[in-house]
Formats: structure tokens, C-alpha cells, sequence
């Protein structure tokens, strides 16, 4: 039986597990009307069994009765594995919609993908919206960062239930219409990357603590415990001491010390590395996040290598004084790993002519997130004083934030190197701002190289234009 107009629900969500679920409840529980579908129908009977009551809900076990209880435009967000099954559930849905009806990819969609996307759907006439939400499962019900691209227009449709769910921070919603195409997912990307860079860098903290400061789990919890309430203070740096004070309940240790040492990741912070690759930004801190991951992965080479290959004699003492330079260290190449991200939105912004306004991608990352911290504060007003900053290094705050923290750094790098810890995130961070910060580098002996073996030219520093020698003649230089 058909439905009428006025009872339709004005959103759908199919994809039932989790993140789609908590999405789904969050619109509910904020007073919007929501259809619920899954492929599998039990999925579906479960969320409504347990879910119901909180709010307005109709259970679709067709896609079909998923369509025909939308109001028009009919606006479905779709929360499934990011690939072929996104490719799917469009090509199952478009045969079904009318012109303008409106299909929002919410997951963690490549944003190749997207643009792909966003351009079949025009030319069957549905418009495409690929939106980056993140939070994780808490997030998607209790208000997450919402990044959404696409068309102006069906995001209008949206806006309101977008920024209604979405976590606030100063009353202001963490959501903002990114740009056009795949601008949406480009920022989530990025926003991932950063978080690997994130993550990587405070693991290596808690290494240097545990391994070259003598400390064990419980101290180091309290140590980011502390942390958390001065610059430091973000998710991770909160979380990171709830994970190290946990005790395991089956062999009384900390948990931290029984779990394996091999990380886990899903592609998009190595995404975020091979697209920085293809636009000539250095991304080092990002990148090295996700080679570490990968050499963490190598559990039984490095196992059979630590009874092999030397190092050095690490030190039993403890050493409390390099507490803080640990955390100047990790404040320092925090900075960076943002500097570094955000250079990268700004240099893709260009590329694609997506206007991405870069303080608003801080203002909506300050809450709901997983990298929400207190000093995307100080980036937003970076971008609010330079909308056109190249760097975000060489805002006056976080030049001397830096240089306060350099010579904690150094020592930290210092240390940590004798003692055969590797750092690669702070390692890679301190040489990328020593090499951005230096007006003349090396780089003019590799041209030189390059002209030698492959005539591929080089400039002057006295004269404009390019020019060759010809090494292997009679060694005279030419103007190409």
C-alpha cells in the first residue's frame, strides 16, 4: 500500500551496521522522520527491535519500499563498505529515483571515486553528495564531524539535519559545505592522514617514555594524563591515557603490555600520502605514520632480526628529565604534521578549483572528530588573519611555539638515536622544518646530477633562464 506524502520520511539510511545505525538513531533522536534498509532484512528487524522507540522510524525490507517511503527529493545516505559495494547500491537505487532525488555517500569513499560518481549520477539526473563523517561509533551518535561535498543544492536539502546532528563547539555546528565533486572526501582523507600522523607521533612518545625514560604503562598514563591539560589536549592525547592505565584482567599487567605490536590501517592514510606524492607536497610526517605501520606489521622478520642485527646497549636507568622534552617534542612535531596537512588541502584546492576554505576545515574538526584538539583554535585564526597562508609554521604563534620547543627536540632525537629507538615521525618532522627553514640547500648539487647524467638542465643563481653543460664534451655550459 502506497504512503501517503505527508507520512513519507524525509531521510534514509541503508546500512545498518554500526556507523550507519548510530547515524540513523542521531537524525532520529534530533526529531527527523528516517527510513532504515539494510541487505540483509534481519539487520533491519534487529535495529528496529532495539532502536525503535527513539524516534520516527520506517523499516524497509525492499529497496524499493526503501524508495517509496522518502519524501521528494528523496535523500538517502548510504553507509556501506567503501568500493565495489557503494558502486552497487547506487546502480540498485538509480533505476528507482527521480530527477534531483539526492544519494550522500557518508563513508570512507576514495575520492577518485567520488568524482566518478558525482558525474554518473548527473547524467542519470540524481545528484551525488560525497560527505567524510568522522567520530567513530560514539561520534555518529552523539554528534560527529561532518565534511560534506558536492552539490550546493541537495546539500541545502540537508544542511539542516547535517548541522542539527552534528557535534557544536561555541554553538557552532562542526559541519560546513566543503566544495564541489570529491572536495568532501578529499578533507576526510586528509583529516585520516593527519590522525596516522597523530597517532604515530604519540606512540613514539609513549616508546621514548617507556624505553628510553624508564617508565613504565601506569606512570606514562598518568604523564599524558597531564598532558591532556595544557597544549596537548585533544582525543587522542585523553584516550591515550584511559588505554594506558587499563589493567588487563587476566594477567593483572597493563593491557597495553599484552597486546601485539602490529598496526592495523585501512588505506586512507596511505591515500592521503600517494596523493600529497602527485601534487609535490611534502608530507613527511603522514608518511612515515604509514611506513611505520607497515614495518609494524613485519611481526616475525623483526622478531627473528632483534636476535640478529646489533644495536646499542640501551640504558636501565629511569630519567624523569626528559619528560618534558618528550612533550615539547611531540607538541612540536604535532605542528607540523598539521602544517604539513593542510599545506596539502591548500595545494589540492588549487588543483581541483575547490575554494577550500582552510578555517573552516579547523572550525568543524575542533569537536566530534578523532583528532579534535584544542589548538585547531589557534589554526583557525591563522586562516582567519591569512586565508591565503602558505605555511601554517609561519603564523607567529606557531613559529615560536616551534622555536621554544627545538632544542627539547633535538635532544629528544639525540637520545632516542643513541639508544637505538626509532622515531621516525619526530625524526622526519624536525628535518622538514629545518629543511623548510633553510634558504639554501642541497638541492643544487642534484641538479647538477641530474644535468650530468640526463641533461635535464639546471638555473642559475646570477642569471635567468636554464642551462646545460656538456659534461662528457668539452665540459662548456649552454643556455637551453
Amino acid at each position: 500500500m502506497a504512503q501517503n506524502e505527508a507520512t513519507k520520511s524525509r531521510i534514509g539510511v541503508t546500512g545498518l551496521a554500526v556507523m550507519g545505525a548510530n547515524l540513523a538513531r542521531n537524525m532520529a533522536r534530533n526529531g527527523f522522520t528516517v527510513a532504515v534498509h539494510n541487505r540483509t532484512t534481519a539487520k533491519t528487524r534487529e535495529f528496529i527491535e532495539e532502536y525503535g522507540p527513539e524516534g520516527a522510524f520506517t523499516a524497509a525490507e525492499s529497496v524499493q519500499d526503501f524508495v517509496d517511503a522518502l519524501e521528494s527529493p528523496r535523500t538517502i545516505v548510504v553507509m556501506v563498505k567503501a568500493g565495489k559495494p557503494v558502486d552497487a547500491v547506487i546502480e540498485e537505487l538509480t533505476p528507482l529515483l527521480d530527477q534531483g532525488d539526492i544519494i550522500i555517500d557518508a563513508g570512507n569513499s576514495h575520492f577518485p571515486d567520488t568524482v566518478r560518481r558525482t558525474a554518473e549520477c548527473e547524467a542519470n539526473g540524481i545528484r551525488f553528495m560525497g560527505v567524510g563523517v568522522s567520530g567513530g561509533e560514539e561520534g555518529a551518535l552523539l554528534g560527529p564531524s561532518i565534511m560534506p561535498g558536492g552539490d550546493t543544492e541537495a546539500y541545502a536539502t540537508v544542511e539542516e539535519i547535517f548541522t542539527t546532528i552534528s557535534a557544536k563547539v561555541d554553538d557552532t555546528p562542526c559541519c560546513v559545505h566543503v566544495g564541489p565533486g570529491g572536495a568532501g572526501h578529499y578533507v576526510k582523507m586528509v583529516h585520516n592522514g593527519i590522525e596516522y600522523a597523530d597517532i604515530q607521533l604519540i606512540a613514539e612518545a609513549y616508546d621514548l617514555l617507556t624505553n628510553v625514560a624508564g617508565l613504565d604503562a601506569p606512570a606514562v598514563g598518568k604523564i599524558f594524563e597531564e598532558w591532556n591539560t595544557g597544549d596537548l589536549d585533544s582525543f587522542l592525547i585523553e584516550i591515550t591515557g584511559k588505554v594506558l592505565a587499563k589493567t588487563d584482567a587476566k594477567t593483572g599487567r597493563p593491557l597495553v603490555d599484552v597486546i601485539v605490536d602490529k598496526a592495523g590501517q585501512k588505506g586512507t592514510g596511505t591515500w592521503t600520502a600517494i596523493d600529497a606524492l602527485g601534487l609535490g607536497i611534502p608530507l613527511t610526517g603522514i608518511t612515515e605514520a604509514v611506513f611505520a605501520r607497515g614495518l609494524s606489521s613485519l611481526k616475525e622478520e623483526r622478531t627473528a632480526a632483534a636476535a640478529v642485527l646489533a644495536g646499542p646497549t640501551p640504558s636501565k636507568e629511569v630519567d624523569e628529565s626528559l619528560v618534558e622534552d618528550i612533550r615539547q617534542a611531540l607538541y612540536a612535531s604535532k605542528v607540523v604534521a598539521y602544517a604539513q596537512g593542510f599545506a596539502q588541502m591548500r595545494a589540492a584546492s588549487v588543483e581541483n578549483g575547490w575554494d577550500l576554505k582552510l578555517g573552516e576545515m579547523a572550525t568543524i574538526w575542533r569537536g566530534g572528530c578523532i583528532i579534535r584538539a584544542r589548538f585547531l583554535n589557534r589554526i583557525r585564526e591563522a586562516y582567519d588573519q591569512h586565508p591565503d597562508l602558505d605555511n601554517l609554521l609561519m603564523v607567529p604563534y606557531f613559529t615560536q611555539a616551534v622555536a621554544d620547543a627545538q632544542d627539547a627536540w633535538r635532544r629528544v632525537i639525540v637520545k632516542a638515536t643513541e639508544q637505538g629507538v626509532p622515531i621516525p615521525a619526530f625524526s622526519s618532522s624536525l628535518s622538514y622544518y629545518d629543511g623548510y627553514r633553510r634558504e639554501r640547500g642541497p638541492a643544487n648539487l642534484i641538479q647538477g646530477l641530474r644535468d650530468f647524467f640526463g641533461a635535464h638542465t639546471y638555473q642559475r643563481t646570477d642569471e635567468e633562464g636554464a642551462f646545460h653543460t656538456r659534461w662528457s664534451q668539452d665540459g662548456t655550459e649552454v643556455k637551453s
